[in-house]
């Protein structure tokens, strides 16, 4: 380990990987439960090679030891080379500086890669623990002239801590359901609209005919399962992205690490896998992940991603369906706008000053665009 911040209290590292870590300890500091900042997610990241050499992904984890030497406090950090797989845009920021003479790569990435997933990143046991992880985040950019540091889909109970250390705030926006107590779908749909409602149970219809879908779970993904979700997220991610973002490691080993967390809705025809919907759940949340078909089936990407997320929340008793990065489509189907945020440190005053410029016309633009939105959800007027 690197030390970055050395006093009487505490000491402040960089480590080589989470994997390196106890998961005891980094666990210890996410009571939230949220999967995607778990040591099993972030470790299998690395093991599998999907972050690390070649990524554009450099693990940095950093720690907080007190007096005692235990771990107080932890940052899922990364050096990026890039602004792939983030979900939150600053290609243009980096053109702009570096247009400017400034050297904008690497920058420090505090976030779950590839997740577009709210939750906590100041995994610390108290705050000010959180705000000695801020103070070594924004040491390591002044010690190695690094541009920047961005946490991005930041909790909303962490935003002062991060504005009060003088981090820029971001807003943007994603499309959730909410779980209002539904005994069922049914009762779910009896909440809408009626030409919603009506349109909803037709999509049902034509998806799931000649379909059959299974709801897998856990152990009950066997290797055939993998195989045909592999090549639905690899079609998927070349038409998305150019280039899948976790590798076929991660795939073959997501099962064992992390078990029942993961849950597949997989569509098949004829005895063959046409289409796939891979999710992530927290103690109370279903996530969204990662879908791909190999057939053209009519509102089969609804019923898989979105109407099967609904049906398992609410047989859960899970509060909410996040189900993704942007998306309009998502709102007929009862998924409605709510705020995502994300916090930035620049190093260099006249560009932070334009960032924050830029950020505060941005955030009127995402606040007008949402309340638009907001009038046009599906739900009984009043309702």
């Amino acid at each position: 380990m690197t030390d970055i911040m050395d006093s009487d209290h505490v000491t402040a590292q960089i480590a080589k990987s989470v994997t390196e870590l106890g998961a005891g300890e980094w666990d210890a500091l996410n009571p939230s439960g949220n999967p995607f900042v778990s040591h099993a997610f972030l470790s299998l990241l690395e093991d599998s090679g999907s972050v690390g050499p070649g990524s554009g992904w450099s693990p940095t984890p950093i720690v907080i030891r007190g007096s005692d030497g235990a771990l107080a406090g932890a940052l899922p950090a990364y050096l990026k080379s890039h602004s792939q797989g983030e979900y939150v845009f600053d290609h243009h920021w980096a053109d702009a500086y570096e247009r400017a003479g400034g050297r904008y790569y690497p920058k420090l990435q505090i976030s779950a890669p590839f997740s577009p997933v709210p939750g906590p990143r100041l995994l610390a046991k108290d705050s000010v623990m959180a705000g000695y992880l801020l103070t070594a985040a924004q040491n390591i950019c002044v010690q190695n002239g690094i541009s920047s540091a961005h946490a991005t889909f930041v909790d909303v109970g962490e935003l002062d801590a991060f504005s009060d250390a003088g981090w820029l705030i971001r807003t943007g926006s994603q499309f959730h359901w909410a779980n209002d107590g539904y005994s069922s779908f049914d009762d779910f749909l009896g909440a809408l609209s009626s030409r919603k409602r009506k349109a909803i149970r037709k999509e049902r219809r034509i998806a799931q005919r000649d379909i059959e879908i299974a709801t897998l779970q856990g152990a009950d993904i066997k290797s055939r399962h993998v195989d045909a979700m592999w090549d639905f997220y690899q079609d998927t991610g070349m038409r998305k992205w150019g280039q899948p973002y976790l590798t076929r490691a991660f795939f073959d080993r997501m099962v064992v690490a992390l078990g029942d967390a993961l849950v597949l809705f997989l569509a098949t025809q004829d005895g063959e896998p046409v289409a796939g919907a891979l999710n992530v759940a927290g103690p109370d949340c279903l996530y969204g992940r990662y879908w791909g078909c190999n057939r053209d089936i009519p509102f089969l990407h609804f019923e898989l991603c979105y109407y099967q997320a609904i049906d398992f929340a609410i047989a859960s008793g899970l509060a909410r369906v996040e189900a993704g990065a942007q998306g309009e489509h998502k709102l007929a189907r009862g998924y409605v706008p709510v705020s995502t945020y994300s916090a930035h440190h620049i190093a260099d005053p006249g560009f932070r000053e334009a960032i924050a410029d830029f950020l505060e016309r941005e955030q009127y633009a995402v606040e007008r665009d949402m309340e638009f939105l907001g009038e046009m959800a599906p739900f009984k007027k009043g309702g």
